[in-house]
């Protein structure tokens, strides 16, 4: 079995997208896994799987590097839309994820904005494990929950650089309150239109950015009047700009880039 891949990047969030379109999609758990690991796969933050759709371009399903799948990726979504926006030479296209239909569209700039759905913010959508606040968690740090699609716990700091991301987070990541795990944000408010953001990223590690953890630390702090409604996020790999009015949809900007194209041939699992 083989496939053809594309991997591309968005601040150094790095993304593996497979086009399926047309074929059975083929890619499970194991196949994940071993395109995920950086020393004898191909290695990303997350692979976004393009399959065929009735009501939009395409549907999108992710996978994390340790093959659990995440129902939301603002950078690889980005991606796949930048790829969708060249061979259609359109100004927007719509994708389907299992966070609903997604509108995607080009700026004048060049970037691409991708419209993320309404952040979840009720404790039993996030998930977390019994009914609390979602603004005021009973942790030690007082963070703030929500979901994109995935579960993100966010902790407002003074000094960004004291934090000891690489013990705190997946500390965090596991913690018995989140069920499904979570991706943990570290977040030092520059101004109320800027903030410095690090992440542990739930299945991951430390990646140098993220879409949907941008938007969820941005989400975070709008709700605790920390922020305004539009966000420059500046993460480890570079810049992105989230906006949200309290109410509706959460709008991700940035940029994404491409690395390289390739052919991936599936052969026997080495555990087999």
């Amino acid at each position: 079995m083989s496939f053809s891949f594309q991997k591309m990047h968005a601040n150094g969030d790095d993304f593996v997208v497979v086009d399926l379109r047309g074929q059975a999609n083929k890619i499970n758990r194991d196949i994940a896994k071993r395109l995920g690991d950086r020393n004898r796969g191909i290695g990303f933050n997350q692979l976004a799987v393009m399959s065929d759709c009735d009501d939009a371009a395409v549907r999108l399903t992710f996978w994390n590097p340790d093959g659990s799948m995440l129902d939301a990726c603002g950078s690889a979504t980005r991606g796949v839309a930048w790829q969708l926006l060249r061979e259609t030479g359109s100004s927007s296209v719509m994708v389907r994820t299992n966070r609903g239909l997604l509108n995607c569209s080009l700026e004048t700039d060049g970037l691409i904005s991708v419209d993320m759905g309404e952040p979840l913010l009720h404790w039993h959508d996030v998930p977390i494990a019994q009914e609390v606040d979602t603004l005021t968690l009973p942790l030690p740090g007082n963070p703030t929950a929500c979901s994109m699609g995935n579960p993100h716990c966010t902790f407002f700091v003074e000094d960004l650089e004291a934090v000891d991301v690489e013990t705190l987070g997946p500390e965090m990541e596991s913690h018995p309150l989140f069920p499904q795990k979570t991706n943990v944000h570290f977040v030092q408010v520059l101004s109320p239109t800027r903030i410095r953001l690090r992440i542990w990223e739930r299945g991951g590690g430390i990646p140098l950015g993220s879409g949907s953890c941008s938007c969820g630390a941005a989400v975070n702090g709008i709700r605790r009047g920390l922020l305004g409604d539009s966000v420059d996020v500046e993460c480890d790999g570079g810049t992105v700009t989230v906006r949200w009015d309290g109410i509706g949809s959460v709008f991700l900007t940035g940029p994404v880039e491409p690395n390289f194209s390739g052919v991936w041939f599936e052969g026997p699992s080495p555990n087999s």
